[in-house]
């Protein structure tokens, strides 16, 4: 990479100079501000219903059994990481399967969605996005469920114990409308940082040489994709997200790389040191999960 913007840097047809930045940054704005109506409304949304709901999604889940994966998928569908989370203590705590955890990880596409209802062709592109999400979440948590359940002994469950603390009514007391600025501002931060950097990688590289650079017309693209999903943070989402509407991701390597993206949920896993041997196997089965889709769906160009 450092080669190949060295050469483009000394190259006749590269120009820089205080214009073509102030374009730059006037164009990221821009593009930025458009998303950020969304956002806001997306997000205090989501806080309602989490904040109306969240001790019965809890109850839903302890209660679901064989259901638990489809219900995972569901729920895991609404743009919000803090379903990765609850999945991620469920599961630590022997109340959910790894097939629902599994389900819910991947059917999770965090600040994609929102992203993406700010784009062109936005109701075709989260339409196309959440289908193929649910279908491998599907897919890919009832397998696991069902090896799990006829080779593996069941997790202990502790349903009693969650149903009486989800009386605690701690959640009536949480103003909504903090947290959704909060996400929204942080969210909002990442599109405009990586807008601008991906704007300045298109004007110094080209987007032909970016495009070979993040391996485009590669079958390996997916399997770099679903690695930049682990990152545990917003930030990765919304990173394949803009390449993707950048044209630089297929959308076989998006959903790759969304499907990797737990956000704080896999560092919820990783909390419990004693289980470190286990939650390696869950990221292995996780990415392999993600790889497969991603890149059947890179080489038909779906």
């Amino acid at each position: 990479m450092i080669n190949l913007l060295h050469s483009h840097l000394h190259s006749e047809h590269f120009h820089f100079n205080a214009d073509n930045i102030l374009e730059i940054l006037t164009d990221a704005v821009t593009d930025s501000l458009k998303a950020l109506p969304f956002l806001f409304i997306a997000f205090l949304i989501i806080e309602i219903l989490e904040h109306k709901a969240h001790g019965k999604m809890k109850r839903l889940f302890t209660c679901a059994g064989a259901a638990g994966p489809a219900i995972g998928t569901a729920l895991g569908c609404i743009p919000q990481c803090g379903f990765s989370v609850m999945g991620a203590n469920m599961y630590s705590s022997g109340v959910i399967t790894l097939g629902t955890l599994v389900a819910i990880f991947l059917s999770t596409s965090d600040e994609a969605i929102i992203l993406l209802a700010a784009s062109e062709n936005a109701s075709a592109e989260i339409f196309k996005l959440l289908i193929t999400k649910i279908i491998i979440a599907l897919i890919f948590g009832y397998a696991v469920f069902l090896i799990e359940t006829k080779f593996f002994r069941d997790r202990h469950h502790h349903a009693h114990e969650m149903c009486e603390h989800d009386h605690c009514g701690c959640h009536e007391h949480k103003n909504v409308l903090v947290p959704a600025l909060i996400h929204t501002a942080r969210v909002f931060g990442f599109l405009l940082l990586f807008t601008i950097i991906i704007d300045f990688a298109v004007e110094i590289i080209g987007t032909e040489k970016l495009s070979a650079l993040l391996l485009s017309n590669s079958v390996l693209q997916p399997f770099l994709s679903a690695l930049t999903g682990f990152i545990p943070s917003c930030a990765s989402s919304v990173l394949l997200t803009r390449l993707y509407m950048e044209h630089t991701l297929s959308f076989g390597s998006l959903i790759a790389g969304l499907c990797t993206n737990a956000g704080a949920g896999l560092l919820v896993l990783f909390r419990d040191k004693s289980r470190f041997k286990e939650n390696i196997k869950i990221v292995a089965v996780l990415y392999v999960c993600a790889v497969i889709p991603g890149v059947i769906l890179h080489i038909f160009n779906i």
